[in-house]
C-alpha cells in the first residue's frame, strides 16, 4: 500500500543498489525533493563520460539532482536548488551506498538526522563490502540494518534489522538484490514511525564490530592449490567483480562457472585473455 503522508528527504547515493533502492521507494509512495550523488565519470568498456545510475534516475522523475565534486563542512543541501523550491528544511537524509564521506554537519543538519541502510548485521562487517565478505568467509546467515548515521564509519544507534539465511551457492549478485529488496522493504515498514519519534535507535556494541575493505581487482586472484571450500566462497563472493582468475603462460584465466561438488571445486567453464569462453576440460588440453 502506498505512503500519503509526505517526507521532505534528501536522498544521498551512486551505483545501482541505489537506484534500485530509490525505485522500491518510488513504489511504495517515497519520492524525495532532492538527490545527492556523485559527479559524472568515465565508465563501461568505451569510457565515456556517464551520469551514475542515481543521476539517471533522477533526471527521469524530475527530481532536483546535485553532483558535488566533494563534501565538506560548507556543503549545503540548498546550494544549487532551483528558485521556487519546495521547503529545505529536510525531514530526514537516507543514504544508499553514496561513495564519499559526509560531514557530520551535513548528517546532522535534517529534523531526524540521516539513515543508512547497510547490508549486514551491524556492527559486523562495517565498511565498503559487507555483501562479498559475508560470502567469502562462508557465513551461513547476513542481514540488513537501518542506522541513524553518526561521523564515525556504520557505527550509528541500529534502527532496524532483518536477518536473512545465505543459500549454499548464492552469489554476491544474487544476495545483493534480495538484500536491497528487503532493505527497501523493511525501511519502507518503519520510516513513519522514526519521524513519529516512536522508534529509538539502539547503540552498537564496539566490542563486536567487524571491518570489511574495499575490493580491489587484484584480490580477485585464486590459488588454485587453496582449500574447496575457500575457493568456491572466493568465486561466489567475487562473481560480479573482480571475478575470479588465475594466470597460465603469463595469461589471466577468468573463472565464468565453478561448483562445489564432493567438497572439490571444480571449474567448468574459464575466459581465457584475448578468447572466447571455453569447457574448462577443453582448455586443460589445449593449454596442458
Amino acid at each position: 500500500m502506498k505512503n500519503n503522508q509526505k517526507i521532505n528527504f534528501a536522498f544521498f547515493g551512486t551505483p545501482d543498489v541505489a537506484s534500485e533502492t530509490l525505485e522500491i521507494l518510488k513504489q511504495n509512495g517515497y519520492i524525495p525533493s532532492l538527490i545527492v550523488t556523485s559527479p559524472d565519470a568515465k565508465r563501461g568498456r568505451g569510457l565515456q563520460m556517464q551520469a551514475s545510475p542515481v543521476a539517471i534516475f533522477a533526471e527521469k522523475n524530475n527530481i532536483c539532482c546535485l553532483k558535488p565534486e566533494k563534501l565538506d563542512k560548507n556543503f549545503n543541501l540548498v546550494v544549487g536548488l532551483p528558485s521556487g523550491s519546495p521547503t529545505t528544511k529536510w525531514d530526514l537524509s537516507i543514504v544508499v551506498a553514496y561513495g564519499k564521506i559526509i560531514p557530520e554537519n551535513v548528517i546532522n543538519s535534517p529534523k531526524f538526522g540521516s539513515i543508512n541502510i547497510h547490508y549486514s548485521l551491524l556492527p559486523k562487517y562495517r565498511g565498503a563490502s559487507p555483501v562479498e565478505s559475508a560470502i567469502l568467509n562462508g557465513d551461513i546467515e547476513t542481514g540488513v540494518s537501518i542506522q541513524k548515521m553518526e561521523y564515525e564509519m556504520d557505527s550509528g544507534g541500529i534502527i532496524a534489522q532483518e536477518k536473512i539465511v545465505i543459500l549454499p551457492d548464492e552469489k554476491t549478485p544474487d544476495l545483493r538484490k534480495r538484500l536491497i529488496k528487503i532493505g527497501t522493504e523493511l525501511l519502507v515498514k518503519i520510516l513513519l514511525e522514526f519521524i513519529a519519534d516512536k522508534i529509538k535507535a539502539t547503540s552498537q556494541n564496539e566490542q563486536e564490530a567487524t571491518y570489511c575493505k574495499k575490493i580491489k581487482k587484484g584480490d580477485g586472484l585464486i590459488d588454485l592449490n587453496d582449500g574447496a571450500v575457500k575457493n568456491y566462497n572466493k568465486f561466489r563472493a567475487y562473481a560480479s567483480w573482480p571475478r575470479t582468475f588465475f594466470f597460465k603462460n603469463g595469461k589471466r584465466i577468468i573463472i565464468t562457472d565453478a561448483i562445489l561438488e564432493n567438497n572439490q571445486f571444480v571449474i567448468k567453464k574459464v575466459l581465457p585473455e584475448g578468447r572466447k569462453e571455453i569447457k574448462y576440460e577443453e582448455f586443460l588440453k589445449k593449454f596442458p
